[in-house]
């Protein structure tokens, strides 16, 4: 009975769909449903009282009063698996960081986050963002690396809580966006807070290349706001060299979908036209605004530069170019996809290394 119950629950927490699928007990042995935090940026944290890593509640109280007014929810999750650190009841645990630490974030009960009696929510959250390595270069990370390699060669290769005070930082929609182990900064981890809790900053990070569309055209007027979006983009001498044919005649793109790859059978097509001497920088300006402003309305988009080649070299492509009604001194620049998305891609990696600082 007891091995059923557990298999269960390692069931439940790999097949939940989304975070707020979950119930977890507060402090006082109380369901609460995850559900209620949804529209909330969430950082879910196992901490424990006597850990080396203990003084981080310091900082995670003052990143929660920072930001709690924003949109900031920290769940804490004390837990004794590491080290026999997190002693005592929640009780306890709970007066000990209000008496040291005078943390204002909520707080559950005791759980454990590896092994056969794991929470659900933790088997979900690491089948979502494995262990990608503590920063070696670093004297604490390098530290960690050493203790735990000792006692398990491949320990790197698990998606396993390592340790105390692991974070994992879940967007407004649910989704689980980064892990960050108990070695990884807290000024990291701040501006990935600040990037989420920020409405511009979260739509930005929010915005993915969609090539799946629902069967559906956008809306008339959500069009026209994001056009209105794209044209208010600067440019050199206010000059907007721009022109922009926004294609919602459904014939003509199932048409051109026929002869043309590369569309995706998008519902609706934003052509950006620029004068055959120059304009480009000012029409990117223009597509990111466009694309940003289509996110925020619950729309997906690509930019796509493929099939403008072909459209712009192929005889079969002329009706379409024909349609746009281009003047002489223009060129089709850049095709922008739009529509209801049927697919949620995945975030791929950003180099961090090519920025640097000149201070």
């Amino acid at each position: 009975m007891i091995i059923s119950l557990l298999l269960a629950m390692c069931v439940l927490g790999i097949s939940a769909q989304s975070i707020y699928d979950f119930k977890v007990k507060d402090d006082a042995g109380q369901d609460v449903s995850l559900a209620d935090y949804k529209g909330k940026v969430l950082l879910i944290v196992n901490t424990a009282t006597r850990c080396g890593f203990t003084p981080q509640y310091k900082e995670l109280e003052a990143l929660y009063e920072e930001y709690r007014n924003e949109g900031l929810e920290i769940l804490d999750f004390p837990c004794n698996q590491f080290g026999q650190q997190a002693p005592g009841t929640i009780q306890e645990i709970r007066q000990f960081c209000s008496a040291n630490f005078d943390i204002q974030f909520p707080q559950f009960d005791k759980i454990e986050v590896n092994g056969v009696n794991e929470h659900p929510l933790y088997t979900y959250l690491k089948a979502q963002k494995g262990f990608s390595g503590f920063d070696v270069n670093d004297q604490r990370g390098k530290m960690m690396d050493g203790m735990l390699r000792k006692k398990d060669a491949d320990y790197d290769k698990k998606s396993d809580i390592k340790w105390n005070f692991t974070k994992f930082l879940v967007s407004r929609d649910g989704r689980v966006l980064k892990r960050y182990e108990p070695t990884d900064k807290m000024a990291d981890i701040e501006a990935d807070v600040l990037m989420e809790v920020n409405p511009v900053l979260s739509n930005m990070m929010a915005r993915r290349s969609v090539r799946k569309y629902l069967d559906k055209p956008v809306e008339h007027e959500k069009l026209e706001v994001i056009a209105r979006a794209g044209i208010n983009a600067p440019s050199g001498m206010n000059r907007q060299p721009w022109i922009v044919r926004v294609v919602e005649d459904q014939k003509l793109i199932a048409d051109i979908n026929k002869v043309c790859r590369g569309l995706y059978n998008a519902p609706n097509l934003i052509c950006v036209c620029t004068p055959t001497n120059g304009g480009d920088l000012d029409a990117g300006l223009l597509g990111e605004n466009m694309m940003l402003a289509a996110q925020s309305l619950g729309l997906g988009t690509v930019c796509l530069g493929g099939p403008v080649r072909w459209l712009n070299s192929n005889a079969d492509g002329k009706f379409f170019l024909d349609r746009l009604d281009i003047p002489a001194d223009y060129k089709l620049n850049y095709i922008i996809a739009i529509g209801y998305p049927d697919e949620q891609p995945q975030a791929k990696p950003r180099d961090a290394s090519k920025v640097k600082y000149i201070k």
